[in-house]
Parts: structure tokens; sequence; C-alpha cells
């Protein structure tokens, strides 16, 4: 008599049970212990304000003191770099260059976005080619030629040289930046104000303008900041000390046997303060720019 194998019984394979999902409202990482989150943040705190501190140091105690604490504290470094130094010179003159560079590229850029955004043309792949292949060229390779054009013109050792070289220099990301702000606007709105009556300007101005303001403001800010700190076209094509910037001002105060560290500090910290404030107070509005990916009809 024949006798049957049993068949083989096969088990479920067991599975894990889903991880819990989020409640309403709630994000993926609110269960994650808050140390893991504060000591790393604390910890790159800790290194970004370190230099700050030091400087501050520097700046604020006497000559020759070799104390942690800035006391007693001393406000000399900044008179002496302010009065006997010309950084109030220094410091309007890179005012003027900076807000100069920032209207310009802005009005430029905003222009030229939108021609990308909203026009097409046969070269406007070629256009966008080149103005991003236009980002691997370093500042220092365009020293020689706009200096020879300066040079022909006659506005060598003028902030308005400066300025030019600063505004070319910002263009080519800054009109990539703002068309795509722009592409991100609905163009029926345009047409709704067509309908309306309003020319392409006036549309533009009314419906689209407000709509880029966290746009603009990066890439103003973004402009005047690299003006500011720009150090290579100042030097070069500012002779005269008083119409040098503050970085040029700051290199100054390096000697060939000896660094003046409280009158440099003191330069340092007046450089960077209108950086920071342009930062406190544009912060909001930086942050909608970079994460702005829609606009909602």
């Amino acid at each position: 008599m024949s006798v049957k194998e049993a068949a083989p019984v096969v088990s479920a394979p067991r599975t894990s049970p889903p991880p819990p999902r989020p409640k309403a409202g709630q994000r993926a990482w609110d269960d994650v212990p808050r140390w893991q989150i504060y000591l790393p943040l604390s910890v790159y705190l800790l290194f970004t304000l370190i230099p700050f501190y030091w400087i501050l140091l520097f700046a604020l105690r006497p000559t020759g003191s070799t104390s942690l604490v800035p006391w007693p504290m001393t406000f000399d470094h900044f008179e002496k770099v302010w009065t006997e130094r010309e950084f109030g010179t220094y410091f309007q003159n890179s005012v003027l260059v900076g807000v100069a560079t920032l209207v310009m590229t802005t009005l430029v850029a905003l222009a030229g976005g939108y021609a990308l955004a909203r026009f097409n043309f046969k070269i406007k792949r070629a256009f966008m080619l080149g103005l991003l292949c236009s980002q691997f060229v370093p500042g220092a390779l365009l020293l020689v030629p706009l200096f020879e054009i300066f040079a022909k013109i006659q506005m060598i050792n003028s902030l308005g040289s400066v300025i030019i070289a600063e505004t070319v220099f910002q263009l080519p990301l800054s009109i990539i930046l703002i068309s795509n702000f722009i592409k991100n606007v609905p163009p029926s709105l345009e047409e709704a104000a067509w309908v309306d009556g309003c020319n392409r300007l006036t549309a533009f101005r009314i419906v689209v303008l407000p709509l880029l303001r966290p746009g603009l403001i990066a890439v103003g800010s973004f402009a005047f900041v690299h003006s500011w700190n720009h150090f290579l076209f100042a030097l070069m094509f500012l002779n005269n000390p008083e119409k040098q910037t503050i970085p040029v001002g700051l290199n100054t105060l390096m000697g060939a046997d000896s660094v003046d560290l409280g009158a440099l500090a003191a330069g340092g910290i007046i450089a960077a303060v209108p950086v920071v404030l342009v930062f406190a107070f544009i912060q909001k509005w930086l942050i909608t720019g970079f994460s702005a990916g829609a606009v909602k009809g």
C-alpha cells in the first residue's frame, strides 16, 4: 500500500508591525529626544560664536592686556580706526557701493529674468548656458580686461568702476534666480490684467511685482553683501585712499612687521555690524524667498 508523503507546512512570514503614523499636526521628528537635536546645535553654535567673541575681546580690552574677559572695557580702538584710520570715509564709500550695486543688480536682473521667463527666442537656451558657465569664471580673471576698459574710459579711481564691476559679476546668478521666481507666477494672472485693459508693463507692476518681493529681497541682499565684502575690485580700481572701501581699509591695518590686533578687531566689527543688521531685518523674507516653490491663484 502506497503511503502519501505529508506536504510540508509553510508558515506565513512574520512581518513587523508598521511604524505608527504621526498624529494630525504632529511632525515626524517630534518623537526624537530633545538632547539629540540640541546637543549638535549647541556644539555648532559654540564653534561659530568663539571667533566672534575673540574679535570682540581684542576690540574692547586695552592694548597689552591678556585677560579673557574684556574688562576694563575701552573703546579706544574704535575711536582710533574711525578717526585716525579714516574708517568713516571707508564706511561711507562701502555703503554707496553696496546700495548702488543692489539697485542696479535688482533692476537689470528683473528685466532679464522676466524676458527669460515669459518670452521664447532662438538663443534662449544658449543664453542660459552662457549665464551658467559664467559662474565658473573666477573674478580674478576679470581684473586685467576690466582694468583696461576702465582705463580707456577714464573711470580708474572712481567708485563707479567698482559699482559696474560688482553689478556685472552678480548679474548671471541674479537673472537665473529672478527668472525662476517669475516662472512660479501663473501667466493667467497677467492675462486677466490684460483683459481688464492693462498693458504688459502695468500688469507686471500691479500683479507680478508684489509677488516677487521675497525673491527680490534675496537677490538684493546677496548683491549688497558681496559688494560690501569684495576686496579685489576695490583694491585694483581705487588708488586714492579717500575712495577706498572697508575691505581695503582693513588691509591697511596689517603692516609688514606688526599688526595692531585691537584696531584690526575693531575694524572687523565695524565691517560686520551692517551685514548682521541687514540679515536680521530681512531673514523672514529671505527664508520665504528660498522656499518659494508655487503660487496659488
